[in-house]
């Protein structure tokens, strides 16, 4: 089975209409303040707002008719449009007036909360304003925005919640891990479902070689793994046919999937495992009519009932498209006991480079975002995400403007045509916001000097995996939705803790699932 399945990465999303403005939703910290358990203090200060807004308003247009005269007509027409757009903002701020203050007389913290959304969106459209009276050919005014800390708060892992498993495996039973489905990212949701499986089943889980899947230990630390459980939970392919005398067998393979075919793995790859010294019995199906399309939700006791044997090894073959426990596998840091902050994270090497890049390149309170193009487009058929550059650069902005940062870490398999536009046309406050992408491999640069020295520069797991994490310790992530590369992003912020408000998908308003989760 090739390993650029059309099933990796599925697209999910509808295409966005080029006309279609749908500006990113983002949660505003609470603020500790009387405001909200005395309902005068709340009235006048909102009050205030309301007045100050309306007089810097008013002098911007004064401003902007004293200084524009020799440009008379499109002044005219700036001004006509600012007045439209201080109607709109006037009309807005007395509906929240009315809808907030005259309904109850305290202010809870959440109503709170949606007041300052409220008016953070009225000083956003002031700004739009200002940009629309000071839009001559020449001078440009920089006006100081909210302070992006205050906006965009971390998210609290609330980890005492978390529901887990304890993973004691008896140390001569074995599951045998088999992921084909898709690329790297697609193996390693596929991997951490094999470890659930092998937890309810009480069995070490044996990691497969790289003569039959990829080279896991090239970015993963799976001593790490052992550590953070605190017992032998997972053994490498090769130590376990050291185990087995070379001579290893699959007692029982029982395959989740039967649809499309059984195990979701062809002859080819049971003709490897068999070449690697790897014998095995019939291959049986545990349902007969589950199908990858559309996966039916299961249980631990679905999954102890079907692959409870006393075999000494036993395989499921692939379960990436599996849905056991979803809340349960997929809350933040995982459905194991451990002790560290997520139990699957990227190689020490891996962790240092991404480190000596931002320190580089970067600098802290920088914005990641992740912006794939061609398996969208490519997958036209199949309706997906996917922007105009002019579309993108305007949602793009007006994130990076809520974080408050000066550069953007660009993930992107966009041509350098796009890129190039999509860098011309992101502009705040007359000045362009970096992208910046990691440089092909230069001896003068010390940043990326450990992969080099270890023989790993160049390999696509690696660079992978040094993409997501330096995405993963962004300030803010702006991912592509319906992707695993994202997905996984999104796993390792929340799992480092450095998950924030301000996540969204680059299509829409939309928070990340688990992001939006009380986990």
């Amino acid at each position: 089975m090739a390993r650029d399945s059309p099933k990796e990465d599925d697209d999910h999303e509808n295409l966005i209409h080029q006309n279609k403005d749908k500006s990113a939703s983002f949660r505003i910290e609470e603020l500790q303040s009387p405001i909200r358990r005395r309902f005068s203090k709340g009235h006048y200060l909102f009050a205030a707002i309301v007045t100050v807004i309306s007089l810097v308003a008013t002098i911007y247009l004064f401003f902007s008719s004293k200084i524009c005269d020799t440009k008379s007509d499109r002044i005219k027409e700036s001004q006509l449009r600012a007045l439209y757009l201080l109607n709109k903002q006037r009309s807005s701020l007395f509906d929240l007036w009315n809808h907030t203050f005259g309904t109850s007389n305290n202010i809870t913290a959440v109503r709170f909360d949606q007041i300052k959304a409220s008016l953070l969106d009225q000083i956003t459209l002031n700004r739009h304003i200002k940009d629309t009276l000071l839009s001559t050919e020449n001078g440009t005014v920089s006006v100081p925005i909210v302070n992006g800390s205050e906006i965009c708060r971390k998210i609290d892992p609330k980890s005492s919640k978390r529901r887990t498993i304890e993973w004691k495996p008896d140390p001569n039973k074995f599951l045998f891990a088999i992921c084909l489905s898709g690329q790297m990212s697609n193996h390693l949701i596929c991997l951490e479902k094999h470890m659930f499986f092998a937890a309810v089943l009480n069995r070490v889980l044996v990691i497969p070689g790289s003569k039959f899947d990829y080279q896991y230990n090239l970015v993963l630390d799976i001593e790490h793994i052992n550590e953070c459980i605190g017992r032998k939970t997972m053994i490498s392919f090769e130590n376990f046919m050291e185990l087995k005398k070379n001579h290893a067998r699959i007692d029982k393979f029982i395959c989740y999937f039967s649809i499309p075919l059984p195990c979701y793995t062809d002859e080819d790859h049971l003709k490897q495992l068999k070449s690697l010294g790897i014998s095995m019995g019939k291959v049986e199906t545990a349902w007969k009519s589950e199908d990858i399309e559309n996966p039916s939700p299961k249980t631990v006791k679905d999954v102890e009932e079907k692959f409870g044997t006393k075999e000494d090894v036993i395989a499921i073959g692939d379960v990436f498209f599996a849905n056991v426990e979803k809340d349960w596998v997929l809350q933040p840091r995982g459905p194991i006991a451990h002790k560290c902050k997520i139990l699957i994270e990227p190689s020490n090497l891996i962790l240092l480079t991404a480190q000596r890049f931002i320190q580089t390149f970067l600098g802290s309170g920088f914005v990641a975002l992740h912006f794939r193009r061609h398996g969208f487009l490519n997958n036209a058929k199949k309706p997906s995400c996917f922007y105009p550059i002019p579309q993108a650069a305007d949602c793009i902005r007006q994130m990076v403007e809520k974080a408050n940062t000066s550069v953007i870490y660009l993930s992107t398999d966009a041509a350098e045509s796009e890129t190039s536009l999509l860098q011309s046309m992101l502009v705040m406050n007359g000045k362009n916001i970096p992208l910046v992408k990691r440089p092909p491999r230069d001896s003068a640069e010390k940043w990326d000097s450990l992969l080099y020295r270890h023989g790993l520069d160049g390999d696509d797991q690696v660079e992978a995996m040094l993409d997501k994490t330096i995405c993963a310790m962004a300030s803010v992530f702006i991912g592509a939705p319906g992707l695993t590369f994202t997905e996984d992003i999104l796993r390792l912020r929340k799992g480092w803790e450095t998950a924030s408000s301000c996540d969204e998908y680059s299509c829409h308003g939309e928070e990340p699932n688990f992001i939006a989760s009380d986990e």
